[in-house]
């Protein structure tokens, strides 16, 4: 368990502001003297009410107006700048802690906002677990729409990938390898697949180079599935060749070098099975995969990814008791969630009362233990990513996948929907019970919407970093619109009838001057 961060002295004194102030408060009045003086004044105040003038009231309420104001625009920009309410936030952050502790919460409001700051809260690109083939999805697809599916942005993040899984500082020694660290790096497709085959020609057994090949050149999925193939078996023989040298050394450069031939070999393993699971070979894909979750820690950053893809194996098959079995190792509270686990927990949940369910009927009797339970799960996915349901209910058009999402974020939805869309539908009432429930999501979180409610608030970044990960012809899914604070409103009204009163005041001031002294004298 993490511990808590240290208090800085400014959270302390920002805590206990207001003791000091009491403080300072009750000394100045005691020093001065001044609860006679204030008692002085309250006997002559009637006195001076009646010496008033009516340029006192004009400016009286021209001040207010002034003020709430100026309140207003503050409060209006804040809003549009961090999407709440600047009076709102205080009071939630600062004097509801104060006021109303919660002691089964080890941590205070400050320090929260202070976590979800830190860089393990940001905003992070993760690979896309269900990535596509280069060349047998995404090229066909813009051969037939002329419209390029993957941007700059997230090509590059891939190469960044390719160089770290396929290359290692030993393979200038090799000269087949040296021109697969340079073609990982190259930036048009063609320059790539005209380095990976003049690599085949010096070693034509070498793993990176079909991988490339099977990736970028292959037209079909079947042309694909024989390349990896191919790759498979060179890796496997390249990655024992590789232990046996280590075993007997011990190197620190074949020690790397054993790394990235392990990580190739378990990549070409997740790929092929890929494969095979688009060639509507489910059983041999979901059991690949099975076994590649086993794997040691030294290749955790395809744990979460392998999970997913096994999952997804499961709910195709209709074997939905494996995949409760494998969701529960997944959803974890120390394991990062995604929008397959928390809305593949909500499918699981509403397949058993998603046939007979009535949104009118349970509003009227209230909802059964299991649709509450379904509901729940539903309100926990949509928290974790909003953006999925309008995809699912298809109020929003699909597109190709990127190969790198922003969890919680519109390239994560458009991800999750893509490959499981179909799930849903496989269902009879999912969907309606999804499109019965989830707007209530909204309801449930705690005002302001970004605060959260079962996860960490939601990140207002998100939409930048979907913008680089998503083609410039679909509209980015935005966070739902959030209704006006109540103190934007407030100050509003507050304004108007200020304002109103100094208008009032100014064309009528006599008026108002004999009407408040004769209401004074009847009272």
């Amino acid at each position: 368990m993490a511990s808590r961060p240290g208090r800085s002295a400014f959270s302390y004194v920002l805590t206990y502001f207001w003791v000091m102030w009491v403080v300072i408060f009750f000394a100045v009045v005691y020093f001065f003297e001044l609860h006679t003086k204030m008692f002085q004044f309250l006997q002559q105040l009637p006195d001076l009410f009646q010496n008033l003038s009516p340029k006192f009231y004009v400016a009286l309420t021209g001040t207010s107006s002034f003020l709430s104001g100026l309140i207003l625009v503050f409060e209006w920009w804040y809003f549009k700048r961090n999407g709440q309410s600047f009076i709102e936030q205080m009071s939630l952050n600062h004097l509801g802690p104060l006021i109303n502790p919660d002691p089964n919460d080890p941590l205070s409001s400050c320090e929260k906002v202070v976590l979800t700051k830190q860089p393990g809260f940001e905003c992070k690109v993760w690979q896309n677990p269900m990535n596509l083939l280069r060349g047998a999805e995404y090229e066909r697809y813009y051969s037939a729409t002329k419209k390029q599916a993957l941007t700059f942005y997230d090509l590059n993040l891939s190469a960044q990938d390719h160089q770290t899984f396929f290359t290692c500082d030993s393979d200038k020694e090799r000269k087949a390898d040296s021109i697969m660290t340079s073609a990982w790096r190259e930036r048009y497709v063609k320059a790539r697949i005209e380095a990976a085959q003049s690599a085949l020609q010096i070693e034509p057994d070498n793993p990176s180079a079909l991988i490339l090949l099977g990736e970028e050149k292959a037209s079909t999925v079947v042309e694909a599935e024989s390349y990896f193939q191919s790759a498979l078996v060179a890796a496997e023989a390249r990655h024992k060749k590789t232990l046996q040298i280590y075993n007997q050394s011990n190197g620190r450069s074949c020690e790397l070098e054993l790394k990235r031939d392990h990580t190739v070999l378990i990549y070409v393993k997740r790929r092929l099975a890929m494969c095979w699971r688009k060639l509507g070979r489910v059983k041999e894909a979901a059991k690949v995969f099975k076994e590649l979750t086993k794997e040691p820690p030294n290749v955790n950053w395809l744990n979460a990814s392998l999970g997913e893809n096994l999952i997804e194996c499961y709910l195709e098959l209709g074997d939905y008791a494996n995949a409760q079995a494998t969701l529960a190792r997944y959803d974890d509270i120390n394991l990062p969630k995604s929008a397959t686990i928390c809305y593949t927990a909500a499918l699981l949940k509403a397949r058993s009362v998603s046939q007979n369910f009535s949104a009118e009927v349970a509003g009227r009797r209230g909802p059964t233990s299991q649709e509450f339970h379904a509901m729940d799960a539903i309100h926990r996915a949509v928290e974790f990513n909003p953006h999925v349901p309008k995809y699912l209910l298809e109020q929003k058009s699909l597109i190709l996948p990127p190969e790198h999402i922003l969890k919680r974020g519109d390239s994560e939805a458009v991800a999750y929907a893509f490959h499981h869309l179909q799930h849903w539908k496989r269902i009879d009432g999912a969907l309606n019970l999804l499109h019965s429930t989830w707007e209530g999501t909204f309801k449930m979180i705690p005002y302001p919407l970004e605060k959260g409610h079962l996860f960490y608030p939601y990140p207002q970044s998100t939409e930048v970093h979907d913008r680089d990960l998503l083609p410039e012809f679909h509209p980015i899914s935005v966070y739902p619109k959030k209704d006006l604070p109540f103190f934007i409103i407030f100050t509003a009204v507050l304004f108007s009838v200020t304002a109103a009163l100094a208008l009032f005041t100014h064309l009528v001031s006599k008026k108002v001057v004999i009407f408040i002294n004769f209401k004074r004298g009847l009272f």
